[in-house]
């Protein structure tokens, strides 16, 4: 949602139009495709981002489930997973549209519990439903309704998945690519690799596919669709609060052409998710944060002049009052962030 503000002419409506298009139009559709990330996506695009990233994610999803499983009794197999899913599924049939919560409670087997990474400070103990969910989401089985409360929430209600078309793999790849080109080129190929979680040999496989064209980075060689080999000329400085896991944030691996190496440890939590991030004139220069109290506060880590400081000081006091009585649950949180809420 945040990610959406931050770049709609009309701010105010995008709560509206975003909800409209998510629950009323399906025109958009979240689901976890690209290193295993939830991404809002097209629906037109959603069968081919099941076929080409989706489908390798769940299955490496459901090897990490069944592993769990099998930690915690010799009887949590394959075929006991299934029949979870099943009764899930039947559930879900019934009812129409439900939260995990609802789901698990008539099926016995989604409220038994599993222990994630015993013994490390870490550990975490999590019903078998919300894994079994995932699953079923990331298998196109399911998808996710309305969120459980507002929009900040992290919890959503679910319903039976209409099927996706059939896609190619390859082809599949191919699309993704040329629309990751249109807007995040020119690039290097490791950053397509890394963005798409895809293996070396398939990414370069797709460039091909799209007829890329072969440009000089500072960095080294890149890629951009044909016709996109002209230099773009200068616009005007801009100011932009982003929230975690942004697309401009996370767009590419190589990250040293807008945001300086040295902020990567404060701003990037030890996974690679990127934080909340202060945007000046396409650069990342600092961090930002909501306090409990409302106020939006922020933290420059570059000096770009008291031009540049103004201007984040005005899109902070926007966002403040946008948000007004919300308050937001920031789940990657860059270590700088933290500082800032202490």
């Amino acid at each position: 949602m945040l990610s959406a503000w931050a770049r709609s002419a009309e701010p105010d409506g995008v709560v509206a139009a975003l909800d409209a298009a998510l629950y009323e139009q399906r025109s958009l559709l979240r689901m976890h495709c690209m290193r295993r990330t939830l991404f809002v996506v097209p629906d037109e695009l959603a069968a081919d981002l099941q076929a080409s990233t989706t489908r390798v994610v769940s299955a490496r999803e459901r090897a990490s489930v069944l592993k769990l499983l099998a930690a915690t009794g010799p009887h949590r197999d394959e075929a006991w997973l299934a029949e979870a899913e099943d009764a899930a599924l039947k559930v879900l049939a019934r009812l129409g549209t439900a939260a995990a919560s609802e789901i698990t409670a008539e099926v016995p087997v989604l409220q038994e519990t599993v222990t994630m990474s015993p013994g490390k400070p870490y550990e975490a103990v999590s019903r078998v439903g919300g894994h079994v969910l995932r699953l079923l989401a990331m298998d196109g089985r399911v998808r996710r309704a309305r969120p459980v409360g507002g929009w900040t929430s992290g919890q959503f209600t679910y319903e039976i998945a209409p099927p996706l078309r059939d896609a190619d793999p390859a082809a599949a790849q191919a699309e993704i690519v040329r629309r990751w080109l249109a807007c995040y080129g020119p690039a290097a190929t490791e950053d397509v690799k890394w963005w798409t979680g895809w293996t070396l040999g398939a990414a370069r496989k797709a460039l091909a596919e799209v007829g890329a064209v072969a440009v000089e980075l500072d960095e080294g060689p890149g890629w951009v669709l044909p016709g996109d080999e002209a230099e773009t000329g200068d616009v005007e400085p801009w100011a932009a609060l982003l929230p975690s896991l942004d697309p401009a944030t996370m767009g590419w691996k190589h990250r040293d052409w807008y945001m300086a190496p040295e902020l990567r440890p404060l701003l990037f939590d030890t996974a690679g998710n990127g934080g909340p991030t202060v945007w000046w004139d396409g650069e990342i220069v600092g961090t930002w944060a909501q306090r409990d109290s409302g106020e939006v506060v922020w933290r420059m880590l570059a000096d770009r002049g008291a031009g540049a400081e103004a201007a984040v000081a005005a899109e902070a006091a926007r966002l403040e009052a946008w948000l007004a009585d919300r308050r937001l649950r920031i789940k990657f949180a860059a270590p700088l962030t933290r500082e800032l809420l202490s």
